[in-house]
């Protein structure tokens, strides 16, 4: 499938896939810094929901790196049709995200069975708001450009960071109500909730590694 035609090398149209790479460089610093401050807060926190929320971000920088050759390759190329490495990367992420999910229930199930309780919840508010921010800003710049490029691809990656949200927004509630409350088995809730997340961002990367046009990610 080819890319709208914007008139080949045009300014216009270089302006907007030098967005698309900018967007796709920032998401993987982006992911980077968020997963290395949420591990790292969270564990000295003892805060397993913001400790599984950093490790997510991590494993969406294999993702993320996946995206930035895509665009690349649609530039260069201007075909969605995935290659080898982009089928490779998502496949990687995919596994990676089973092994979180996992971990994260067994995890859960062990604090739960020990009554462990965080000691602060206070950076999984502070991480979650400015992810919140981060992402819904990125979503609407990446819908932006992918209209503007004519890209399906492009567009769905767009669509793909909603779940981004969803998951900090997950962060944010369990974070303030523990906060609020000092309510431990909050932070197992919220734990087992970002485990249904990261199995179903695992499945949806296998889905797309089969489905070589576009990404499987749900757009409501």
């Amino acid at each position: 499938m080819k890319i709208q035609d914007l008139g080949t090398g045009s300014a216009r149209q270089q302006y907007y896939f030098r967005m698309a790479l900018y967007l796709a460089v920032f998401t993987v610093f982006y992911n980077i810094l968020e997963g290395l401050a949420s591990v790292i807060l969270g564990i000295s926190g003892n805060c397993l929901t913001l400790s599984g929320f950093g490790a997510d971000s991590l494993i969406e920088v294999v993702s993320g790196i996946g995206i930035l050759q895509m665009v690349l390759r649609i530039r260069n190329q201007g075909t969605e049709q995935r290659n080898q490495f982009e089928k490779q990367a998502l496949q990687i992420t995919g596994f990676a995200f089973y092994l979180l999910a996992a971990g994260l229930v067994i995890t859960a199930a062990y604090n739960g069975y020990s009554r462990h309780k965080p000691e602060t919840t206070l950076w999984g508010v502070v991480i979650s708001l400015i992810s919140i921010v981060v992402m819904t800003v990125l979503l609407l710049m990446k819908l932006t450009t992918g209209r503007k490029l004519g890209s399906e691809a492009i567009i769905a990656d767009a669509h793909c960071t909603r779940v981004c949200i969803y998951m900090s927004v997950v962060l944010l509630v369990t974070s303030a109500i523990f906060e609020l409350t000092g309510l431990a088995w909050i932070d197992i809730v919220g734990t087992l909730s970002l485990a249904w997340f990261s199995f179903s961002e695992g499945r949806e990367c296998f889905e797309k590694a089969k489905n070589n046009t576009c990404c499987s990610c749900h757009k409501s």
